[in-house]
């Protein structure tokens, strides 16, 4: 008779099994008044790393239990995201304390990857030496962070100091908190608008007027947009975009940082005209400073409201996870509900079908931030400003080879040349201008021959560019193109979801092609050609720009046919 032998006991489950330890721990963790809803997976994620430096399985099992969610439904949202460490039950976690070194474009070009050598070299295994992809600090290049602490402009010294710090938490923005805020006259506009002394339409009339555009990469007007949610049927819900991860950009961090409530009255201005009943905050999670400020300040902002209590919309500020994908609208909506931040097939549009369903307003921060302004002053004063035959203002972030790089406030239409010349100092000492990103990793190389081209959404299409976020790189004759375009390549290969194979594997085989020292022109613009139509997403659509930029304008780094 033939013996059959099951490797568990028979009427055990299958899979791990959460323990009677695991699920105390949990618990404890949590605390009382935890939720198990399916969109606060990543929250809860985040209470797991912060509180044990690693994402157990066994946790991970009773946490799972606890959701009453499938184990592959918590291991998959946990693995998808950089800053979660998962560590099998018997094998040994990262070390107590982890340095990341920013290894983006701006980092190093100031000498990150030598930083992170000597770190590891004086670390030891005892620090665990990370290299990262851009911090949202690139003014302050090269940038290591250490635990939250961020160090700029670090050495090997600075780092060591502050790894022997006892606190290693990164301090929090000296804005104006709520009170004061109020006392200069903040959230006077929203006032307004609930009491009638405006209308929703004449608010998207006046954004219109002004120009006002969406500042997180796509332009798109933002009168038109709100006007179109608002037709959508309800209820609908707002999104802040607060996930900028584009390397070379930080002007979301200045506005949050500098002006938390203009922000906030500009974001609550667009729920109340557009009608939506919650708002969402997306915050990367490199913001840790900015974290714990927003959540004073909206906790005070709700504590007394400068609008009756009923008119206020729910406000939730959710932490990102390290995935520069969720900088796309659809896939941070998926990240909000607990899941991978993997962008949707369109249509429909967020506009139509966001999160959770409903009609959804997705906006930059920097937009939100103009709000207020432009209504206090009027469309005109906004459309006043510009040059060259543009309109508005906006906030510029400029790093790499200039004297002073930061945000800059600059007119709608400058050109580089005058950004550089009348905001940043000129070029630092040593330098002169070779070539330039207007648009951050994604947004093109241009040379020097066209820093008079004005900074707009329109003006750099013709050039095979665009200016995105505005993020404003500045490269000298010490630097290559084609060495630009090799960082920013890595970086896509690094941040691609997987999804879809043109991303996945072009981004890949497009890093291999890059590290020739004759690139292959033809075949790295079939490549291009098969990412830019057939990847789901803006990542891999727009991942190939840097790339062609050096074929078409710095063949004479990549060999003589790589042009042709």
């Amino acid at each position: 008779m033939q013996v059959i032998r099951f490797n568990r006991a028979v009427g055990r489950p299958k899979g791990r099994q959460a323990g009677a330890q695991a699920i105390e721990r949990l618990a404890a963790i949590l605390g009382p008044g935890a939720q198990p809803r399916r969109d606060l997976l990543i929250e809860h994620l985040h209470r797991i790393q912060d509180a044990e430096g690693q994402l157990p399985h066994a946790l991970l099992a009773a946490l799972a239990q606890w959701m009453r969610l499938s184990q592959v439904e918590v291991f998959e949202v946990a693995s998808f995201y950089h800053h979660f460490d998962l560590v099998a039950d018997d094998a040994p976690g990262p070390a107590a304390l982890t340095v990341r070194v920013c290894d983006s474009l701006s980092c190093e070009l100031a000498g990150a990857a030598s930083l992170a050598e000597r770190l590891e070299a004086a670390l030891g295994r005892q620090v665990r030496v990370q290299r990262v992809p851009c911090v949202g600090r690139c003014a302050d290049a090269p940038v290591a962070v250490v635990h939250r602490l961020p160090v700029e402009r670090a050495n090997v010294q600075r780092v060591l100091d502050a790894v022997a710090a006892r606190d290693r938490e990164c301090p929090l923005p000296a804005a104006p908190d709520y009170a004061r805020a109020r006392g200069d006259g903040a959230y006077a506009m929203l006032r307004s608008l609930v009491a009638g002394a405006r209308t929703a339409e004449q608010v998207f009339a006046e954004l219109e007027s002004a120009g006002l555009r969406g500042m997180g990469g796509a332009g798109f007007s933002a009168g038109r947009k709100w006007r179109i949610v608002s037709q959508q049927s309800g209820p609908r819900m707002l999104v802040v975009n607060a996930d900028e991860g584009e390397p070379g950009t930080f002007k979301d961090r200045f506005c949050l940082e500098s002006a938390p409530h203009r922000f906030l009255e500009g974001m609550l201005i667009a729920a109340r005209a557009v009608g939506c009943e919650a708002c969402t905050i997306y915050l990367r999670d490199e913001y840790s400073g900015v974290r714990a400020m927003l959540e004073r300040e909206i906790a005070a902002l709700l504590d007394d409201p400068p609008i009756p209590r009923a008119d206020m919309p729910a406000i939730e500020l959710r932490r990102g996870a390290g995935a520069y994908i969720c900088g796309e609208e659809s896939a941070l909506i998926e990240s909000i509900e607990g899941k991978r931040g993997m962008p949707r097939l369109r249509p429909p549009y967020v506009a139509q079908v966001g999160l959770f369903g409903r009609p959804t307003l997705v906006n930059n921060v920097e937009t939100l931030y103009w709000v207020p302004e432009v209504l206090a002053r009027g469309a005109h004063w906004f459309a006043s400003h510009g040059r060259h035959g543009r309109h508005g203002l906006r906030l510029f972030s400029v790093s790499g080879r200039v004297r002073d790089p930061g945000v800059k406030l600059a007119p709608a239409g400058i050109s580089l040349r005058e950004l550089v010349d009348e905001h940043c100092g000129g070029m630092a000492d040593g330098h002169a201008l070779y070539a330039y990103l207007p648009g951050g990793a994604s947004g093109g190389i241009l040379p020097a021959s066209l820093a008079d081209l004005p900074l707009d959404f329109d003006a750099l299409q013709a050039h095979g560019c665009f200016i995105g976020s505005a993020a404003v790189i500045v490269l000298s004759q010490h630097d290559r193109a084609r060495d630009a375009a090799a960082n920013l390549m890595r970086f896509f290969r690094h941040e691609s979801c997987g999804q879809c194979t043109p991303c996945r594997a072009g981004t890949a085989k497009a890093v291999d092609l890059l590290a020739a020292d004759r690139w292959d022109g033809p075949l790295l613009r079939e490549l291009s050609s098969a990412m830019a139509d057939a990847s789901i997403c803006g990542l891999g659509q727009a991942a190939p720009n840097p790339v062609l930029s050096v074929l078409d304008r710095f063949a004479h780094e990549v060999g003589g046919e790589a042009g042709e």
